[in-house]
């Protein structure tokens, strides 16, 4: 299941300290008021509670999506380049220094993440579109949840959610292209881990490796009915059992390669990354994704063997997909639920089940699908393992030969660079207006401060005192007593 990333927050700026514009001279002005909006948005959204976050994302990206006409207007106009054909003279008075909360760097257990200073118009678009960006896999996200919750979404809806989700994250890497194409933001030395190429490169082939895989999760009846197992109220089991239509399994296999070579790609990069560490949550997903991927690309080679009525093979098949998520391998007539591994496999599948089904809970998904793919070989397993020990006996090969023999990857997407929106003629037209002497950018409701929780505000009021009766512990002006 895609990262969940944490949206990062950051400072108040005036921008017309910082740049000026002879041509557009309310161009500086309404981008600071624009911008006021997204960090207010981007604090908000910090302060709701994980259940309210997912209908609160839309409220960021319009903000975003608002701000990024009028911040790429400047970054042209300072590089002297046109705007839809027009000019723009920016003349920048100092360079834009401004804090941005680092949300993917490695922090101390229970610290908040730091909110260092930037300088540069270029690491104001680099952190702008990774906002945006991990809004569009906030989202994705958000929609395959119900696919794994409690309720057992019918083929439409499953349809529906994994092409919204695909879409999503399709746009999150054409957003992390768009940055490497930037030469200010692909070239920069000074960079904070969250905003450097290479880190910025790893996430746009993270994302390409989630929208990759879960192309073969419509067509995978496999996973839809071990997510019907978590489901206590499903009662189809009580007169039909679930179906398993054929499917094109080298066909997935190949597309299930594919994205293991980009999520294999991403934790090379993420793992050396330089200067300050990424969040080792994130390298962790980036591995599992790929041996997700990898798992799940030999069980579909194990079904095609098993359709062509080899179980032998097939059951190699699946220890060698057991190999590649971690798991030891199993002998005939053995079960995974064997033991004190059993005990702790099963400890683990029931704590992700719990994280699924709560709303609040903002680590589900964390091991990118592995112990959702380890049932599903686990049933294949047992299934395949009782036919052939009963039905028609057959040796079961050693699997390494059969992972050197895998197929090629198979590219499914074929990604795109963002456009990013500009402003119209009517606009542009606007901010030629000079600025009156009485107009003010909106600063935003938000306080400047470094603590979202609201913990600074909190602090004003005398310890144990009612709320809002500061006045009555004040001291007195006639003497140095509290009383």
């Amino acid at each position: 299941m895609p990262f969940p990333f944490a949206l990062p927050t950051t400072s108040s700026v005036l921008l017309s300290d910082f740049v000026t514009s002879t041509s557009h001279p309310s161009l500086p002005l309404t981008a600071t008021t624009k911008r006021s909006i997204v960090r207010d948005a981007l604090k908000k959204h910090k302060r709701l509670s994980p259940r309210d976050r997912p209908a609160h994302l839309s409220i960021v990206q319009d903000a975003l999506l608002s701000y990024v006409p009028y911040l790429l207007a400047l970054a042209s106009g300072a590089g002297c380049l046109d705007v839809d054909g027009e000019q723009i003279e920016v003349d920048v008075v100092k360079p834009l220094a401004v804090e941005w909360r680092s949300t993917i760097s490695t922090t101390l257990p229970g610290r908040e993440p730091p909110r260092p200073r930037v300088t540069g118009l270029h690491h104001e678009i680099a952190f702008v579109l990774s906002s945006l960006a991990y809004i569009y896999v906030l989202q994705a996200r958000s929609e395959l949840r119900a696919l794994h919750g409690l309720s057992s979404p019918s083929a439409a809806q499953r349809t529906a959610a994994i092409g919204a989700a695909m879409k999503q994250l399709l746009q999150a890497n054409s957003v992390h292209r768009y940055l490497l194409t930037v030469p200010s933001i692909s070239a920069a030395k000074d960079a904070l881990v969250d905003v450097q190429a290479s880190t910025i490169s790893a996430l746009a082939s993270l994302e390409l490796a989630e929208a990759t895989l879960i192309v073969v999760l419509k067509d995978d009846p496999y996973a839809a009915a071990v997510a019907d197992v978590r489901n206590e109220s499903n009662t189809d089991w009580m007169f039909k059992s679930p179906e398993m239509p054929p499917v094109r399994a080298r066909l997935f296999a190949g597309i299930c390669l594919a994205a293991a070579e980009h999520a294999g790609a991403a934790h090379a990069l993420l793992a050396r990354s330089a200067g300050v560490k990424v969040d080792e949550d994130l390298v962790r997903f980036a591995n599992d994704l790929r041996r997700t991927a990898r798992a799940k690309a030999i069980r579909f080679l194990a079904i095609n063997s098993e359709l062509s009525a080899k179980t032998g093979e097939a059951l190699a098949y699946i220890a060698g997909a057991r190999s590649e998520l971690g798991l030891p391998p199993l002998a005939s007539g053995e079960t995974a639920r064997k033991g004190l591994k059993g005990l702790r496999h099963a400890w683990q599948e029931k704590r992700e089940d719990r994280k699924v089904a709560s709303t609040s809970s903002t680590d589900w998904g964390l091991d990118a699908g592995r112990l959702e793919e380890a049932r599903v070989v686990e049933m294949l397993h047992a299934k395949w393992d009782r036919e052939n020990s009963t039905i028609n006996v057959q040796v079961v090969p050693d699997y390494e030969p059969l992972l050197r023999q895998l197929p090629s990857a198979r590219e499914y997407h074929t990604p795109q660079v963002w456009t990013p929106p500009t402003m119209d003629e009517t606009t542009l037209w606007q901010m030629r207006a000079p600025v009156q002497p009485n107009d003010r950018a909106f600063k935003g409701d938000e306080d400047d401060s470094g603590d979202e929780d609201g913990y600074a505000a909190a602090r004003s009021e005398p310890v144990g005192a009612f709320p809002e009766s500061a006045d009555e512990y004040g001291r007195s002006t006639t003497s140095g007593s509290y009383y």
